[in-house]
C-alpha cells in the first residue's frame, strides 16, 4: 500500500501542471487558445465547444467564464426573454434608423415567409448565437483578458472594447455596415452587462431572443413597419 502512494501523487502533479500550462500563456496555453479561436473557421459553435473541453481540462473554475447556476431559473429565463425582446425592438425602432441603416435588412429577405429554413434559423439564433457567441465572446475571452489584464474598472472597459471590436468584425464579411452597426452596439451592452454581472446565463436567453425576434419581424414582414415607429418615412 505505502509503495503505490507516490505513484498517485505523481499522477496527480502531472494533472495539476498540464492544467495550469493550459491556463497559462506558456506554449500550451497558446496552442490551446489558437485551436479555441480556430474552432469556428470549421464550424459554428465548435469554438464554445472548445472552451467547455478547456475549462474541463485546465481546471478553471466554471463560474470564471460567466457559468453561475442563477438563483431562479425562472427568473432569469424571464428576465432574458423581456430584455432580448425590448432590445431588439429598440434597435429595431430606434438605433438602427439614427445610424440611417435601411428598413429592410437584405441579408435576410430569403426567410420572409420561408417556413423551410426555420430550422436552421432556430438553431443558428439558439445555438450558434446564444449559447456559442456569449461563451466565446463574453465568457471565454472575459476569463482570459481578465488574466492579462486584471479586473479594475479600467481592465473592464478595456475588455468590453476588445471583445466587441472582435465580435464586430466577424459580422461584417456576411451583414456588412449595418451588421457592423448592430452588432457594435449590442456587443456593448452585453459585454458591459457580463463585466458588471460575471454572469452568462441571462445573456445567452437574451442574445437568442433578440435574434428570434428579428427572425419573426423579418418572416413576418414586419420590418418596415417597426422601423417606422418613431421615424416617419418621408
Amino acid at each position: 500500500m505505502s509503495e503505490s502512494v507516490p505513484e498517485f501523487v505523481s499522477a496527480d502533479q502531472t494533472n495539476d501542471k498540464f492544467a495550469a500550462r493550459l491556463r497559462g500563456f506558456g506554449p500550451l496555453g497558446i496552442l490551446a487558445i489558437l485551436i479555441i479561436l480556430g474552432g469556428n473557421f470549421i464550424i459554428a459553435p465548435l469554438s464554445a465547444i472548445l472552451v467547455l473541453i478547456w475549462v474541463n481540462l485546465s481546471n478553471t473554475p466554471w463560474p470564471e467564464i460567466g457559468y453561475v447556476r442563477p438563483r431562479s431559473w425562472l427568473k432569469t429565463i424571464a428576465i432574458g426573454i423581456v430584455f432580448g425582446v425590448a432590445f431588439k425592438f429598440v434597435m429595431k425602432a430606434l438605433v438602427m434608423p439614427l445610424f440611417g441603416a435601411p428598413p429592410i435588412n437584405p441579408v435576410y429577405q430569403f426567410v420572409t415567409g420561408n417556413t423551410a429554413v426555420i430550422p436552421l434559423m432556430l438553431y443558428t439564433m439558439i445555438v450558434t448565437a446564444g449559447f456559442g457567441e456569449e461563451t466565446f465572446y463574453r465568457g471565454w475571452m472575459f476569463e482570459r483578458f481578465g488574466k492579462l489584464f486584471g479586473q479594475s474598472t479600467g481592465a473592464k472597459i478595456a475588455m468590453v472594447l476588445i471583445t466587441t471590436i472582435l465580435f464586430t468584425s466577424v459580422h461584417y464579411p456576411e451583414q456588412g455596415l449595418p451588421g457592423v452597426e448592430q452588432a457594435c452596439i449590442t456587443g456593448l451592452v452585453f459585454g458591459s452587462i457580463f463585466a458588471v454581472t460575471g454572469r452568462i446565463f441571462m445573456l445567452m436567453i437574451a442574445h437568442a431572443a433578440f435574434d428570434l425576434t428579428a427572425l419573426w419581424i423579418i418572416y413576418c414582414g414586419f420590418e418596415t413597419q417597426i422601423a417606422h415607429l418613431i421615424f416617419k418615412s418621408r
